[in-house]
């Protein structure tokens, strides 16, 4: 007896999960119900499905804030699961009504045809690691925006360094350490936003000696390391984008590893016409950004100084061999786009754009030594 496939959307939420079913063939798809989003109502709706053994079934949902920990449910309990991107879901044309039951029966009636676009899943250790890189950058904005708050408190007070130094350097912070008030409203205001500025800086000290830990013991390690033979990725850039890339092989070219940063340009082309304009940005903006704040280095010479020799030393010859090539080439592009009175924020783009096709090659070779060694 041949085996009849299921084909099954979830439309999940915090607490809920919408079940749609869309069976082999053309007829439409129906509507199962409402469950909770928990482990034991989905083993329960999978037994209930799978009546015989000669039925296999396929799920899908879309890449949602609840994570990965449903889709490695259900290969505990040997299910096939795909998750898709919410983005390339076609959208019928004047579509206004949106319901859990609604998108539970297009998800099942997509997948069935085959018109969903899968994303990949990270191991739980690259997660982890994802997570921790995550943390620091959310600590990162968290310290902006306490800054930015006692700054305004200072310009609503009036208040100002008289020596004029530049704000939150050595010298700004002598200053403020200098300043009393005499209602106790405001001395209290002032003393907890520089605490929320000290607590927050000590949080990222503490992100910051993990992630140099992680460089170290993590199974993404020789990435990590091989990433800072790269001008201008140091051990912070270099593990944030070992956690957003995870694995190069989801990308067969250069090319693809650009359009996933959303470094490539937009395009409008029509018979003999051909337009392109700014970057797309649809794609990882955590990779996007590393990327474009990598690419300033590139305005200065080429040079292997004391810091850049430490971080290649051991690194394979054909690792280093990329990251001079890199350096050459790049820094050629960019005083050749100066001289072309690029603006240097599209210069940078530009040379963000080429960096990123670096790293691909980097990933590349780490990937090939994977190999070689499992060999």
């Amino acid at each position: 007896m041949s085996n009849v496939t299921k084909y099954v959307g979830f439309d999940v939420s915090k607490t809920k999960i919408a079940v749609a079913i869309a069976e082999e063939g053309r007829q439409e798809p129906r509507y199962w119900g409402v469950i909770p989003h928990s482990k034991e109502a989905i083993r329960k709706l999978i037994e209930q499905l799978r009546k015989t053994e000669d039925i296999v079934l396929e799920v899908c949902y879309e890449a949602l804030p609840t994570g990965y920990v449903l889709y490695r449910w259900l290969l505990e309990m040997a299910v096939s699961c795909t998750i898709v991107a919410p983005t390339l879901i076609p959208k019928r044309a004047g579509d206004r009504v949106k319901t859990d039951k609604r998108d539970a029966l297009r998800l099942a009636q997509l997948f069935r045809a085959g018109e969903l676009a899968s994303i990949y899943i990270p191991t739980p250790a690259d997660e982890a690691l994802r997570d921790l890189v995550r943390a620091r950058e959310d600590a990162k904005e968290d310290l902006n925006r306490h800054k930015q708050r006692l700054g305004k408190f200072l310009l609503r007070n009036q208040l100002a360094d008289p020596k004029g130094s530049s704000p939150w350097t050595h010298g700004y912070e002598a200053w403020l350490d200098t300043l009393k008030f005499a209602d106790d409203c405001q001395r209290l205001a002032y003393q907890e936003y520089r605490q929320s500025i000290w607590e927050t800086k000590e949080r990222i000290k503490r992100y910051e000696k993990e992630i140099e830990r992680q460089e170290e013991i993590n199974i993404q390690a020789p990435l990590i390391q091989a990433l800072q033979a790269l001008r201008g990725v140091a051990v912070l850039t270099a593990t944030t984008l070992a956690s957003e890339i995870c694995s190069i092989s989801r990308f067969p070219h250069a090319s693809s590893f650009m359009s996933y940063c959303g470094l490539v340009p937009s395009e409008s082309s029509s018979g003999d016409s051909r337009w392109q304009g700014k970057i797309t940005k649809a794609g990882n903006a955590h990779l996007r950004r590393v990327l474009v704040e990598s690419a300033w280095s590139y305005r200065y010479s080429p040079a292997v100084k004391r810091k850049m020799r430490e971080r290649i030393t051991g690194l394979t010859p054909e690792v280093q061999g990329i990251a001079w090539e890199a350096q050459n080439r790049l820094h050629k592009k960019f005083k050749n786009m100066m001289r072309m009175g690029k603006h240097k924020g599209a210069i940078t783009v530009a040379i963000a754009r080429e960096l990123a096709g670096f790293v691909w090659a980097i990933a590349k070779e780490i990937e090939k030594g994977r190999q070689n060694v499992a060999v």
